[in-house]
């Protein structure tokens, strides 16, 4: 009976121990796609402008995961919008817009799908999963805890993924919010004339962060008629983007820029109907349509 009674503490010892809620040192992908779209930018104050978090791309139905073990704390609608909150022990995670599969309360594995990716109710032109950091009252860069290798695997069967946005010289979107005017011809709301509408229009409020599309050196900024208040960055000899309608610029003529990086807010400056983005791209002094380039 004594040799039996010995090898309980061994036993015991290589059983596997549930890992308790904790501050962790990384946290997992909550998402297949690593495709990161608009990226962190803290608003100046606890209300004011900013984006809390970072937008991932995604497809309505995906899987949504914990990105470290913990404990939901919420699991409800925000202003209508589903969303998860998991508290890691000194930092929680959050996520939305997803239908949770999970209720307050339960415990969750690091990897575990939590939920599944809405398409309504997002603030991104197309599906995506706002990931959100937070201690305390203070919002932090999720990216600062996730692995940001460029590579991911792939199936070797069926045809190659597209590049995310900004990866290997093309532009990055500079907003986030819908597409309230495609590029094209249209009637002018408040001129009431027909003629070329030379960007796109994002519909995002006014002192939304706006992001560089591109590397590149500002070459002017300044109020310039019906554009209201503008930024123009040169990528390359031929190639610039004009940020339009601004209500502050971050930047000045002759800076360098680099992808993603905030250089104004949006505003409704100019010949303007409401609060947004209006951006052009202009190749060889020529405006074109700036969507394939995003």
């Amino acid at each position: 009976m004594g040799r039996p009674l010995a090898l309980v503490p061994l036993v015991l010892l290589l059983l596997p121990v549930a890992a308790g809620p904790g501050s962790p040192e990384s946290w997992s992908w909550p998402l297949d796609d690593h495709a990161v779209g608009e990226k962190f930018d803290p608003p100046a104050d606890r209300y004011g402008a900013g984006h809390r978090g970072i937008d991932l791309h995604g497809s309505v139905g995906d899987s949504v995961r914990a990105v470290a073990p913990g404990r939901v704390v919420f699991a409800g609608q925000v202003g209508g919008v589903p969303v998860i909150s998991i508290d890691h022990g000194g930092e929680r995670s959050t996520y939305q817009p997803v239908r949770a599969r999970v209720r307050k309360g339960d415990a969750v594995r690091a990897g575990e799908v939590v939920g599944t990716l809405l398409g309504t109710r997002s603030h991104c032109p197309g599906p995506c999963l706002h990931l959100g950091r937070r201690v305390g009252r203070d919002h932090l860069d999720p990216l600062e805890l996730l692995g940001t290798g460029r590579f991911r695997l792939i199936s070797p069967d069926g045809p190659a993924p597209q590049p995310p946005a900004g990866v290997d010289g093309d532009l990055r979107r500079p907003v986030g919010g819908p597409i309230t005017s495609p590029f094209g011809m249209r009637v002018h709301p408040l001129t009431g004339v027909r003629k070329l509408h030379d960007g796109t229009d994002f519909g995002v409020p006014c002192g939304t962060p706006v992001h560089a599309s591109g590397a590149g050196t500002v070459v002017e900024t300044g109020y310039a008629g019906a554009y209201g208040t503008r930024v123009v960055v040169r990528h390359s000899p031929g190639l610039e983007t004009t940020y339009n309608h601004l209500s502050v610029v971050s930047v000045s003529a002759g800076q360098r820029v680099h992808p993603g990086q905030t250089i104004a807010r949006s505003g409704t400056t100019g010949l303007s109907t409401g609060c947004h983005l209006h951006l052009m791209v202009v190749e060889g002094g020529r405006p074109v349509d700036p969507m394939p380039r995003l």
